[in-house]
């Protein structure tokens, strides 16, 4: 089991190499990238701040484990639009981001954007989930040539209304039934499954190449009332060894203290 940590709570220091090294020093094997961090669009990020990023990561020692907040930044992307060309434009953005994942040398994809796969308005659940599979099928090619797997993120019914549920979301996968098409379990996310985390887990442990350690109250592992020991059980217990990647959405403390205490926490589960 490898440990991670998502950048955008170093996005103040406007400096990805400072980031990069600091959580390397921690003790962090990798980062997760949010592409808005660099540009708002990804198309915007240059060969040459793409060949940056890898090189720093490569000088550091640690790993670029993947991207995430994905479609956060561009317009007009949305993945069950019922209009064929957005569906399309989005498939390539899918595609543009899994080049630039691949280039910095990242090999997962995290997709939650609630925003953007919220069921459109007029259309039926099967229907926006059709044309979601439709998107993801078209850009699944490019993911595969370059070595990335989408992860797809169930969201609780707080944040958007498809795929709320790891249930409903692996119903997505075997429609899908390809390789680079996975599953990543989150913390927070995981709130309203009715089997709770630990059991979670160990449902869909087979379907799992990601998990998002956070809290309920938007802080870091370790931050709040959850108690990460059943979580670090089911992982340990499933034969998990992927990542564990830091993610919060309260920044307020600053970015050493969120890395130094969730990293911490985390690795007292496992001595």
């Amino acid at each position: 089991m490898k440990f991670g940590i998502c950048n955008e709570i170093f996005d103040a220091w406007k400096d990805v190499d400072r980031a990069i090294h600091y959580v390397r020093e921690l003790g962090y094997d990798g980062l997760e990238v949010a592409p808005f961090t660099l540009a708002p669009d990804v198309e915007d990020i240059s060969a040459p701040m793409r060949r940056e990023v890898a090189k720093s990561a490569e000088s550091a020692g640690l790993e670029i484990l993947g991207i995430h907040w994905v479609l956060v930044g561009p317009d007009g992307v949305y993945l069950n639009h019922p209009e064929r060309s957005v569906r399309e434009r989005t498939a390539q953005y899918l595609a543009d981001l899994a080049h630039f994942c691949a280039d910095i040398g990242g090999t997962r994809m995290i997709f939650g954007s609630p925003k953007q796969r919220k069921v459109y308005p007029g259309l039926t659940y099967d229907q926006a989930f059709d044309f979601a599979v439709e998107t993801f099928e078209r850009a699944l090619p490019v993911l595969e040539d370059r070595g990335v797997t989408l992860c797809m993120e169930p969201l609780s019914t707080r944040e958007t209304d498809f795929c709320t549920s790891a249930e409903e979301t692996v119903r997505l996968i075997d429609r899908i039934d390809h390789p680079n098409f996975r599953l990543l379990l989150d913390t927070k996310a995981m709130t309203d499954e009715p089997e709770g985390r630990p059991a979670t887990i160990r449902r869909y442990a087979k379907y799992m190449a990601h998990y998002h350690a956070n809290d309920e109250n938007l802080n870091g592992p370790g931050w709040g009332e959850v108690d990460f020991g059943p979580i670090f059980e089911a992982l340990t217990d499933v034969g998990y060894d992927e990542y564990v990647s830091v993610e919060v959405f309260n920044f307020e403390p600053g970015p050493e203290a969120i890395a130094m205490r969730s990293l911490e926490y985390m690795r007292g589960f496992l001595r």
